[in-house]
């Protein structure tokens, strides 16, 4: 599913106009994004929560050469299911079950 077919879904379930579908999608998203940004967890209800999480700088080895790099510390973004999904996911079923 692209953009243009979530917003025409979204407008149709919600009895809304494909304008106002976007503009409400693109709140979420900027909501999400300052959340992330500010080190916030951000929890979509029914479906799960995403959190900025820091790897910490770590050693690896090049299976090439055998040199040592070292790998800086990093911010990257998680996500978690919600239970109820992740069994779905799990069993190979569809959210319409």
């Amino acid at each position: 599913m692209n953009n243009k077919e979530l917003i025409t879904e979204l407008a149709q379930r919600t009895n809304q106009t494909q304008q106002a579908t976007q503009k409400m999608v693109l709140a979420v998203m900027e909501q999400l994004l300052t959340q992330v940004e500010e080190n916030e967890t951000f929890q979509v209800p029914l479906f799960g929560t995403f959190e900025v999480k820091k790897r910490l700088e770590r050693v690896l080895i090049n299976p090439n050469n055998g040199k040592k790099m070292l790998v800086p510390p990093k911010l990257v973004l998680g996500f978690k299911p919600v239970t109820n999904l992740k069994e779905r996911m799990q069993k190979g079923g569809t959210v319409d079950e």
